[in-house]
């Protein structure tokens, strides 16, 4: 044995792995026809110490120098699965499967990968002939029923996890398989059943609590849940996975407490990622005190969790660039993923409200086709869910002789944007033709708006505590004939009662820029301006307004936000501020330096983020960085940290520059009330589109752009013609107010008058 050899053994008899591994490595260095043994040393080594993409090079060596050894490539083929490369580990199982097809090990390893694929009928070949071999193995039994999980055979599935369980009464993993099955198709007193037994067979088992406090929390159960973890917390008050469980489940409703507890769970476990990773999101996601500053301490402790980036799966990954984004650092975003895997994985485990985000990076027609694609994955999916679990329907109503029962599901119809938005159906109800319904999920306080809402139509329905199965059966039984959601995947909407089809038809408006992916929502609401320029950006068809998609409803655009009198922003200052009060999710890379080279092409010139972020300093000098790259000096940036107060700043701006692709919406109406004209680029999908539809209405689509160098142009004339500014100031409320966007009655109508002429024509 060399020098090499025998200092890796002592190494390993010693306990120093690393230090082994790294004499392994420089033996097989220098000379790569060193014996089987050590590469199957080297790469179980590897395995056990995390580094899965050194293993699977030195395994590839290896396996290249001994194709016909079993137990390297077993762990080659398991090395590539833990690497997330398990479309090369097929082949490289198969093979060792073919050398030795007696040891079962490569023949589970194989199947775990089929799972891993969501393949799973090539799951059940490999499991089905295991459990064929040795049928009292629990573990060949779950995960047979794992595969027939993924090919939604319900029943026989469960068969197999309680096949398991019967095999092994402290199977842990199986009663969480069985529990979250039957969860996943509602069956909640089965659930609660399964999980009691579960306990019964390992009392006070971590995995099968955490499992029961989750069950309370998918069937809608959230103050149950809290009652059954705060109850366990006197007893066990340095239990990490308590700690963290109470902190998510919190979240909602009492961030300043969600955050102690997860802090608390990270002081204890500092290695477990979920629990960083939840703490990281919920302090990207605090809106109280500073929020700026809870935005940065999320960053920092993101940073440090981005070398671990081979461990993230589509949760952490969402979390991650969703807290790079909101810093402008565009360079560990794009480590975390690329646009489409990103995208695909996402939407794959029905995380919608991450593909939001993907929005801002569609800068081809390649892209925008390939979010279409992602969002039907994600429709797909939940589409075929629905279809395993239908709900119970009463017969449809005869259409002769009666209104039409229209239906608006948003938790958002509150003191909200999307509410504000939408007033102008609430306050001018067709009564004559329509009944109208609202279903609300909000965990909040029932506020004025709500009340305002719930005295105009037939019935405001509000459930906070309702499973979306429940949601969907609740829905039908009201007979509508035409379901509205407003708020997409948003905080606390159920875009996923759309699947079940509560109603024969169905259709998306205002709070999601872009199709659900859903094939059973039937219309997507837009107008001349707003519609794609082509049917493949949509999964919908369009139901086109006559002028404008939205309107500004009255509460939101009062005079109480006033613009300040005299001179303008420029005259006051001496110089021209550009600027945006838009969230940083809509802007990029691309973004900011087009904004920059506008700011370096007016000399003196500021630029002025109206943004909570702004009061963090990787924001302040993320951003400072892009500019500077342009020519603009840190002192031209101004950053007003504000939430919810912003209108006033709006007197501080002369121009207001739109991001791309995805544009602005609110911001913009809020920018022109405000008397800022707004500079856009028009796309081709409707998120691209929103804030051309707004100009065009209001009589300024001369500011809206259809190429970069055009944006600045435009941009650049705005800012030097004073005379133009002064008077958009002075005249572009009462000009709001006379068009389209401000003619709420009429609004009313023509939307009521689509719907009505939607539905009779189905009729």
């Amino acid at each position: 044995m060399s020098d090499r050899l025998q200092a890796a053994q002592a190494a390993l008899n010693a306990g120093r792995r690393d230090e082994a591994i790294e004499h392994m490595i420089a033996a097989v260095t220098e000379d790569p026809a060193r014996a089987v043994q050590v590469y199957r040393v080297l790469t179980a080594n590897l395995y056990g110490a995390g580094r899965f993409d050194e293993g699977v090079a030195y395994a590839a060596q290896g396996a290249k120098r001994y194709p016909k050894d079993y137990d390297l490539l077993n762990t080659y083929g398991v090395l590539l699965r833990k690497a997330k490369r398990q479309a090369e580990a097929v082949p490289v199982l198969e093979t060792a499967i073919k050398l030795n097809p007696k040891n079962p090990a490569a023949q589970q390893n194989l199947g775990n990968v089929f799972l891993d694929l969501k393949e799973g009928a090539r799951a059940e070949a490999v499991f089905g002939k295991l459990v064929r071999v040795e049928p009292r193995n629990p573990e060949y039994q779950r995960q047979l029923g794992r595969a027939l999980h993924h090919q939604a055979r319900i029943e026989p599935a469960l068969t197999r996890f309680r096949t398991a369980v019967s095999l092994k009464k402290d199977n842990v993993d199986a009663w969480l398989d069985m529990v979250g099955l039957l969860n996943e198709e509602f069956r909640t007193a089965e659930a609660e059943e399964a999980m009691s037994k579960a306990l019964a067979a390992s009392p006070g088992e971590q995995r099968l609590l955490e499992g029961l406090a989750l069950m309370y929390r998918r069937s809608g159960q959230m103050r149950r849940a809290e009652q059954f973890l705060t109850d366990l917390l006197p007893a066990n008050p340095d239990a990490g996975w308590l700690h963290c469980q109470i902190g998510l489940l919190v979240a909602d409703w009492d961030r300043e407490r969600a955050n102690r507890h997860l802090r608390r769970a990270v002081e204890l476990e500092p290695d477990r990622l979920d629990y960083s990773m939840a703490l990281v999101e919920s302090l990207e996601r605090t809106r109280m005190g500073d929020e700026g500053g809870h935005i940065e301490e999320a960053y920092q402790l993101a940073l440090k969790l981005l070398p671990r980036r081979r461990e993230f799966g589509e949760a952490a990954a969402k979390i991650m660039t969703e807290v790079f984004v909101r810093v402008a650092d565009y360079d560990s975003m794009e480590q975390v993923g690329d646009f489409r895997s990103l995208g695909r994985g996402w939407a794959s485990t029905g995380r919608h409200t991450a593909l939001l985000k993907q929005l801002a990076r569609t800068f081809t027609d390649e892209d925008r086709l390939e979010l279409v694609e992602q969002h039907r994955i994600w429709g797909r999916e939940q589409e075929k869910q629905a279809a395993r679990r239908p709900i119970k329907r009463p017969p449809p109503l005869p259409r002769e002789g009666r209104k039409i029962r229209l239906g608006f599901m948003s938790s958002d119809l509150r003191q909200h944007p999307v509410g504000y938005f939408a007033m102008p159906l609430f306050d001018y109800v067709d009564n004559e033709r329509f009944e109208v319904f609202v279903y609300s999920y909000n965990l909040g306080k029932e506020d004025a708006a709500h009340r305002h809402i719930a005295s105009k139509i037939a019935a405001y329905r509000w459930w906070p505590d309702v499973a979306i199965g429940e949601a969907a059966e609740r829905i039908a039984a009201d007979q509508l004939d035409m379901l509205i959601e407003l708020g997409g995947s948003t905080h606390m909407n159920k875009l996923e009662v759309m699947a079940y089809r509560p109603a024969p038809l169905q259709a998306s408006w205002l709070g999601y820029p872009h199709s659900a992916g859903l094939e059973s929502i039937d219309y997507f609401v837009c107008d001349p301006y707003s519609r794609p320029t082509r049917p493949e950006y949509m999964v919908e068809k369009p139901l086109v307004m006559p002028h404008t998609w939205l309107a500004l409803g009255d509460a939101f655009f009062s005079d109480r936000n006033q613009i300040t009198p005299g001179p303008l922003p420029s005259e006051r200052n001496g110089f021209v501020t550009f600027g945006t009060a838009n969230n940083p999710h809509k802007y990029g890379r691309e973004v900011l330096q087009a904004w920059a080279r506008v700011v370096a092409g007016v000399p003196g010139s500021k630029f002025a983020f109206v943004r909570p972020e702004g009061s963090g300093a990787s924001f302040r000098r993320n951003i400072a960085r892009l500019f500077a790259a342009e020519g603009v000096s840190e002192d031209r940036l101004v950053f007003h940290a504000v939430r919810g107060m912003h209108m006033p700043y709006y007197n501080e701006i002369d121009v207001t520059l739109d991001p791309f692709p995805l544009t602005g919406g609110t911001t913009t109406t809020e920018s022109l009330w405000m008397g800022v004209p707004l500079v856009s680029l028009v796309g081709q999908a409707f998120h691209e589109r929103l804030s051309y539809s707004i100009l065009s209405n209001a009589g300024l689509g001369d500011l809206c752009a259809t190429d970069l160098d055009q944006y600045q142009a435009i941009a650049l004339k705005l800012a030097a013609d004073v005379e133009r500014r002064r008077t958009i100031r002075a005249t572009i409320r009462e000009d709001l107010r006379k068009s389209p966007l401000g003619q709420t009655s009429q609004f009313a109508k023509d939307f009521y008058e689509m719907i009505h002429r939607a539905v009779t024509e189905r009729a």
